[in-house]
């Protein structure tokens, strides 16, 4: 007859074991659960940092859009808050126009200068004493105005008469006898500094007159504003 004394011993080793098989298995499980869940806690948590940025940056965008909105308007009212401002008051069409699309003011020569003479008369000296009050109280009228607007240019214009070379350096010499006078002490106006600070001259000579004959017209001295470009530089949306 088999002696099963034995048996029991060793069954309950194999119980051990396969208990302690078990519990291994488990608590790998276990373990991994727990880097699964963790993987995913960090996983959400740096998708819901990244869709926080990303509506920050959207937001930027439609608040920027609603500015430009707000600029293009304002903008789009300026030349006829030019011709409101200054009708009326300093004389009509043969002396200035404004363009009712830019707002350049084109001021004839002929009240300004003689003919190719750099020297400002006294009837253009007297002329810019109320034009340039005027016109700079414009763009310091609005905080928009005056923060879009980086440059005013003083653009001297000639015909088509002389020779190119001749009539460049008269255009600018223009210019800057305008730009010297406005900044005399002949001409004071409560925004004379700042205007002085976006103020330049530029001679353009014959390059927009008419070629094929003297047009009395192209002889002119033209402010012209020079906008700041809005862009999007600072929604670097590409940093994602």
């Amino acid at each position: 007859m088999r002696d099963l004394s034995n048996l029991a011993p060793e069954t309950e080793i194999e119980e051990a074991e396969d208990s302690s098989v078990l519990l291994s298995i488990g608590d790998l499980m276990s373990g991994l659960l727990m880097f699964f869940a963790l993987l995913f806690i960090t996983v959400q948590i740096q998708l819901n940092q990244k869709v926080a940025e990303l509506n920050e940056k959207l937001a930027r965008i439609e608040k920027l859009e609603r500015e430009l909105v707000t600029y293009r308007k304002a903008f789009e009212a300026l030349p006829q808050i030019i011709v409101k401002t200054l009708e009326g008051k300093l004389g009509g069409k043969d002396i200035f126009t404004v363009d009712p699309e830019t707002g350049d003011v084109s001021i004839r020569d002929r009240i300004l200068f003689d003919e190719n003479s750099a020297a400002l008369k006294p009837a253009g000296k007297k002329f810019l004493q109320s034009f340039i009050p005027l016109y700079s109280r414009v763009i310091f009228s609005d905080k928009k105005f005056e923060d879009q607007i980086a440059k005013v240019v003083i653009e001297g214009h000639t015909s088509s008469k002389g020779t190119e070379q001749e009539n460049l350096n008269l255009s600018l010499r223009r210019a800057e006898s305008v730009l010297n006078y406005i900044l005399s002490n002949e001409v004071n106006f409560p925004t004379k500094a700042k205007f002085k600070a976006k103020i330049l001259a530029a001679g353009r000579g014959e390059i927009d007159a008419k070629q094929n004959r003297d047009e009395p017209s192209d002889r002119k001295v033209v402010f012209r504003f020079q906008f700041r470009r809005e862009t999007l530089k600072n929604l670097n949306l590409d940093n994602r």
